[in-house]
C-alpha cells in the first residue's frame, strides 16, 4: 500500500513538469483558434478539470465574449456564452480585479447566476490573462483544485492567447460582431463588422435600430421584432436567425444572439448581443446539390462514426433540426452509434435512465412506432401532437421524422431526426429524406463490414504486443505503439522485452511489411520464434538466423526486419545483431549519444543462408538504448539517416530519470502515416551481483558424490553454515541423479546465489522434460526424485537449453 501511495505522490510530482513540456510543444501548422483548443485541452489532462473556457472582450470593451472551450458543455455549470463587465460575477471580477478568484460550492451558492442550476456542487477557477480576458476552469474533483492544479491551471493561462480577429472560428462559432441597443430610444451602438453584415457605410448610419430593421426580409420581420421589442424580451439570452436584403438583392441569413440587462435605478433596459454571418449554414443549395454532396461525403466514410457525421451535416442544419440520432438495427435490438447534439441534456431522461446504456440499446420492439417504420421501409413523419411512445415523443415534441436505412434488401439502421418547435413537412423535405436514407443504408452496411474488419485485426494486433514488460534486474524499460491513422490502422510493428537466464535480458524491435491482418499475424508468429530461440539459450545471431529459416518455411511474400540486442546486466555489456533495421541509438550519462557503426544481414524472409554478424556494445551506468521502428525516423521528406540524428538529439535533450516522458516527448510529432515501435531501456547496474560456479559431471560411480562435495565447498566458500545447506545437497543428489540416469551425454551442474536464495540447474543433452508421477505404490523402486525436489523447493521447472535441457531448483537458504 505504501508504494502505491508513493507511486501516485511521484506521479502527481511530474504533472507540473509534463504539463509544461506538452505546453512548449511547437504546433506551427495550427490556425489560432484550433491551437488555443489544444492549449485549453491541457488543463483536462493536466489540472483535472471538467471544462475550461476563454473569454475575451469585445472591441468596445463592453463584454466578454467566449473566445474557445473544451470539455463537457460549459452550460452544465452555468458558464454562458458572454458577460456584461458592468454586472455581477466571478468571471467579470477577475477580469476587473486581475486576480485569480478560487471558488468552492459555497461561494458558488451565493451567486445569483449560479442558483439556477441543480447543483452548485462543484469548484470554479477563474485566472486573467496576461494580454486580456480570462480563463475559466470547473472541477468536480473531491477538494477542488489542489495545488498542482493551480500550477498547471497557470501554465494554461500563460500559454492561452485569444486568437485575433478573423484568424478562424471554432467548431460551432462564427465570426460576430456586437451591439447595444436602448430600448427606450431605439438607439444602437454598433462597430463597423456589423454594418458591413448588413451592407452600411459606417458614416451614412444613424444609429437607428429602424434603419436595421428596414433591410430585414419582411417575413422574417416579425420574429426580430418579438426580440427588439422590448414588451416581448424577456430577462435572459435569445437566439435566431434571420434573413435581410443585400445590394444585390439576394437574401442573407444572419445569427443574433442577444441579452437583456436590466437598467436599474430608474434606467432603461438594454438589449446587447452579437449578429453574425451565418450564411454558411443557408447555403441556398438544391437539395438536388445535397443529396449529391452527402453521396460524396458517404463514398468516403470508412466507420459507421463517419456515415453517422455524413448524414447530420448533410440533414440537421438544412433541415433546421434540433436533433438527430442514427442507430444500427442488429438484430432485434436498437445500437445507437451517433447522437447530435451529443450532450446528454439534449435527448429525453428516459434515454438516460431506463434503458442499460448512457445511451438506447434496446429491442426494437420496445418502441412500436420506429418497429412500424422499419417494416414498412420508407420514411414516415408524425407532426407536433402526435401520439407517440414517450421513448420517441420527447425526441421530436414540434414533429419527427424516421428515415430506415436500406440496403440489399434489409434494414441497416434508422436515423432520427426531431424538432422542438412545430415543424413542418413539405414534399422537399420528404424528397430529400427519401433520397438520403437510401444512399446513408449502403453506405451503413459498407462501414460495418469496416468496423468489423477493423476491430477484428486490432483485436488481434493488441493480444500479440506485450500487455505489459517484465521488471528487470538492474534496468528499467518502457515501450510506446503509436498505429498508423491510414486505412486499418493496423500493421506489424513490434516491440518485446525477453528475460533470460543468468540475468540477462533480450531486447527486440521489429518491422512486418505491410498493413493488413497478414501483417499483424506474420508478427506474432515472428515475435513468438524469437521469445522461443531466445529462452532456449542460443546466441543473438543464432536467434536471428533460426528466426530467418522459420520465415522462409512459411512461405509468405512478405519479409521482416529487426534488431535484436542480448545485455547483460551483471557486466554491462551487451550483443546487437540486426535484419534490414536500423541500429540502437545509445544515450551515454554524459548526456551525449551514439549511432553505434554494425554490421547488419539482410532482411528476414529473404535469403535463406544468410549471415547475421554481432556487433559488442558496452553499457555504462545511466546508458539508455532506444530501439523503434522507421516510422518514427523515416518517412517522406526525412531521410533515415537525418532521423536518426534528430533522435539522438532529442534523447540528449532529455531527462532519463523520467523514462515514461522521454518516451511520449519523442512520439511528438511522429509519421503517423506508418506504425510506430518505440523500446526504451536505462541500465542501472545491479546493486548486488550473484555468485556463480559450475561444474562438469563425469558418469563415474562416484559422480552424485563428487557432485555433493563440489555443492558443499561451494557453498562453504561463499559464507553459507552446514546447518543450511542440508536442503540443497539433497535437491542436488536428486536432480543429478535423474540427469545420469534418463540421460546421456555430459552434464553440468550450476550454482548461483543472491540474497540467500540458491538457484540449482542441472543440465543435460536429452530434451524430454522430467514427468512428476501422479501416484506411486509402496513397492515401487524410483520416481520419487522430483517429488522431492518440489516438496524442497522454493520453486522448480525445466528449461529448453541447446537441443538439450536445464532443470533447475531454487532453495532458501534459511
Amino acid at each position: 500500500m505504501t508504494d502505491v501511495v508513493s507511486e501516485r505522490a511521484a506521479e502527481r510530482g511530474t504533472r507540473t513538469l509534463r504539463a509544461e513540456i506538452s505546453l512548449k510543444t511547437p504546433t506551427p501548422d495550427l490556425d489560432p483558434r484550433e491551437r488555443l483548443r489544444r492549449v485549453l485541452e491541457q488543463a483536462l489532462v493536466f489540472a483535472g478539470a471538467t471544462v475550461v473556457a476563454v473569454y475575451s472582450p469585445t472591441k468596445k470593451g463592453g463584454e466578454l465574449h467566449l473566445a474557445e472551450s473544451a470539455g463537457v458543455p460549459r452550460t452544465l455549470y452555468g458558464l454562458r456564452d458572454s458577460y456584461v463587465l458592468t454586472g455581477s460575477s466571478p468571471t467579470v471580477d477577475a477580469h476587473r480585479t486581475g486576480r485569480p478568484l478560487w471558488l468552492g460550492p459555497e461561494e458558488i451558492g451565493r451567486c445569483a447566476e449560479a442558483r439556477r442550476l441543480p447543483s452548485q456542487d462543484f469548484w470554479l477557477a477563474v485566472l486573467p490573462l496576461k494580454g486580456a480576458g480570462c480563463l475559466v476552469a470547473v472541477s468536480e474533483h473531491p477538494g477542488g483544485f489542489d495545488t498542482e492544479d493551480r500550477e498547471c491551471l497557470a501554465l494554461v493561462a500563460e500559454a492561452a492567447v485569444c486568437p485575433a480577429p478573423g484568424s478562424g472560428t471554432a467548431p460551432g462559432a462564427l465570426a460576430a460582431s456586437a451591439f447595444d441597443l436602448a430600448m427606450d430610444t431605439g438607439h444602437v451602438e454598433v462597430d463597423d463588422e456589423m454594418l458591413e453584415l448588413f451592407g452600411l457605410d459606417p458614416a451614412e448610419f444613424d444609429g437607428k435600430v429602424e434603419t436595421l430593421l428596414a433591410l430585414t426580409v419582411p417575413e422574417d420581420l416579425p420574429t426580430l421584432m418579438s426580440v427588439v421589442e422590448a414588451d416581448h424580451m424577456s430577462i435572459g439570452e435569445r437566439e435566431l436567425e434571420f434573413r435581410i436584403t443585400q445590394p444585390s438583392g439576394r437574401p442573407k441569413w444572419l445569427r443574433l444572439r442577444g441579452r437583456m440587462v436590466p437598467g436599474g435605478d430608474g434606467r432603461p433596459a438594454r438589449l446587447v448581443g452579437t449578429v453574425a454571418d451565418a450564411s454558411k449554414l443557408r447555403s441556398g443549395v438544391s437539395d438536388v446539390a445535397r443529396v449529391q454532396r452527402l453521396a460524396a461525403a458517404l463514398a468516403t466514410a470508412g466507420t459507421v462514426r463517419d456515415v453517422g457525421r455524413a448524414v447530420v451535416a448533410a440533414l440537421r442544419r438544412p433541415l433546421r433540426a434540433d436533433r438527430i440520432a442514427l442507430a444500427e438495427v442488429e438484430g432485434d435490438r436498437l445500437v445507437v452509434t451517433v447522437l447530435d447534439p451529443p450532450e446528454p441534456s439534449a435527448w429525453p431522461e428516459l434515454w438516460r435512465s431506463e434503458w442499460r446504456s448512457e445511451w438506447p440499446d434496446a429491442p426494437v420492439r420496445a418502441m412500436p412506432t420506429l418497429a412500424a417504420a422499419l417494416s414498412e421501409g420508407r420514411p414516415a413523419v408524425w407532426p407536433a401532437g402526435s401520439p407517440l411512445e414517450p421513448a420517441l415523443a420527447d425526441v421530436g415534441p414540434g414533429g419527427l421524422a424516421i428515415l430506415p436505412l436500406p440496403a440489399g434488401g434489409h434494414m441497416a439502421g434508422a436515423c432520427l431526426i426531431g424538432w422542438d418547435a412545430p415543424h413542418d413537412f413539405g414534399p422537399d423535405e420528404r424528397a430529400l429524406l427519401t433520397a438520403s436514407a437510401g444512399l446513408a443504408g449502403q453506405a451503413l452496411t459498407r462501414a460495418r463490414s469496416f468496423d468489423a474488419e477493423h476491430e477484428l485485426v486490432t483485436t488481434l494486433q493488441r493480444s500479440l504486443l506485450p500487455r505489459r514488460l517484465p521488471r528487470l534486474p538492474g534496468a528499467v524499460a518502457v515501450a510506446r505503439y503509436l498505429p498508423t491513422t491510414a486505412g486499418l490502422e493496423v500493421g506489424g510493428d513490434w516491440y518485446d522485452v525477453i528475460p533470460l537466464p543468468e540475468n540477462h535480458v533480450a531486447l527486440v524491435i521489429g518491422d512486418v511489411q505491410g498493413h493488413n491482418a497478414q501483417a499483424a499475424t506474420l508478427m506474432g508468429q515472428m515475435r513468438t520464434a524469437l521469445r522461443a530461440y531466445a529462452v532456449e539459450g542460443h546466441p543473438p545471431d543464432v536467434v536471428v538466423s533460426r528466426a530467418n529459416r522459420l520465415l522462409m518455411d512459411l512461405e509468405t511474400d512478405l519479409f521482416v526486419t529487426c534488431c535484436y540486442v542480448d545485455l547483460d546486466m551483471e557486466e554491462g555489456s551487451a550483443w546487437c545483431v540486426r535484419a534490414g533495421h536500423h541500429p540502437p541509438v545509445l544515450r551515454h550519462p554524459d548526456g551525449s549519444t551514439e549511432v553505434p557503426d554494425s554490421d547488419g544481414g539482410p532482411p528476414l524472409g529473404v535469403v535463406t543462408q544468410a549471415e547475421f554478424p554481432m556487433t559488442p556494445l558496452r553499457l555504462r551506468l545511466g546508458t539508455v538504448v532506444a530501439l523503434t521502428t522507421d516510422g518514427l525516423v523515416e518517412s517522406a521528406e526525412v531521410d533515415i539517416e537525418d532521423g536518426l540524428n534528430r533522435l539522438a538529439g532529442e534523447l540528449a535533450a532529455a531527462d532519463p530519470a523520467h523514462l515514461g516522458m522521454v518516451a511520449d516527448r519523442l512520439l511528438t510529432g511522429a509519421n503517423r502515416s506508418d506504425d510506430v515501435a518505440l523500446l526504451l531501456m536505462r541500465y542501472d547496474g545491479m546493486s548486488l551481483r550473484p555468485l556463480r560456479e559450475s561444474w562438469t559431471i563425469w558418469r563415474v560411480p562416484e559422480a552424485v558424490r563428487h557432485a555433493r562435495r563440489f555443492t558443499r565447498r561451494t557453498l562453504r566458500s561463499w559464507g553459507v553454515t552446514d546447518e543450511s545447506m542440508d536442503t540443497a545437497l539433497l535437491v542436488v543428489s536428486e536432480l543429478v541423479t535423474n540427469a545420469l540416469v534418463h540421460t546421456g551425454g555430459q552434464v553440468r551442474l550450476d550454482l548461483t546465489l543472491i540474497n540467500r536464495l540458491l538457484r540449482i540447474a542441472v543440465a543435460d543433452s536429452s530434451p524430454r522434460t522430467p514427468i512428476k508421477p501422479t501416484s506411486i505404490g509402496w513397492e515401487a523402486t524410483g520416481g520419487r526424485g522430483i517429488l522431492l525436489v518440489e516438496a524442497m523447493s522454493a520453486a522448480w521447472g525445466s528449461l529448453p537449453v541447446s537441443g538439450g535441457k536445464q532443470v533447475w531448483s531454487e532453495v532458501l537458504l534459511d
